[in-house]
């Protein structure tokens, strides 16, 4: 019973990670590095994060510096974020590849926080999802008569008051990401 406990609360939190990832590359308006994170430069024929070849700072506010380690590899950095859908021109000076983040429109803030509520309730299905999974894996066992029938109500009620904290979470998340868009 315990494991059934671990297991879902561990994918519930791992639903809320994943959530915080998706919107630390959504690209508002602010510099910030993890909007690279899914670009892959080819490097000697391997498919390489920029992260790891390249030192990736933010100069200003809307002002992202990438200086590669090896010289060589600046235009193939830069050809991979051009066709990269992060939608930003690199600016290249030889040794330096600067992303500029234009600041936003009110028509794309409002498009941004479009998709923040898209991604939070994908997350909310997904965290329901897990506890229909759990309840009906307590349903089994108590079928079994591997726990009594208490057994599976003191269950389903931790497993719902497991994913009532979590939906909890992703509406605070999702409320602290919008705010912050619109505040740009």
């Amino acid at each position: 019973m315990e494991t059934l406990f671990a297991n879902t609360k561990e994918k519930m939190e791992k639903t809320q990670a994943k959530l915080v990832s998706d919107y630390a590359q959504l690209r508002a308006g602010r510099a910030n590095a993890a909007v690279l994170d899914k670009i892959r430069v080819d490097y000697y024929g391997t498919p390489t994060p920029i992260n790891q070849m390249a030192a990736v700072s933010v100069a200003e506010a809307r002002i992202l510096n990438i200086q590669p380690w090896d010289k060589s590899t600046i235009g193939a950095i830069e050809k991979a974020i051009l066709a990269s859908d992060i939608g930003i021109n690199p600016q290249n000076d030889g040794t330096t590849i600067r992303l500029v983040f234009p600041s936003l429109t009110e028509e794309r803030r409002k498009e941004l926080s479009k998709d923040v509520r898209t991604m939070a309730e994908a997350s909310r299905v997904a965290i329901r999802s897990i506890r229909r999974d759990a309840i009906e894996k307590a349903k089994k066992m108590e079928k079994a008569s591997e726990i009594t029938e208490d057994d599976l109500k003191d269950a389903e009620k931790e497993i719902q008051d497991y994913t009532d904290k979590a939906i909890k979470n992703i509406d605070k998340l999702a409320d602290e990401k919008e705010k912050e868009i619109m505040s740009i």
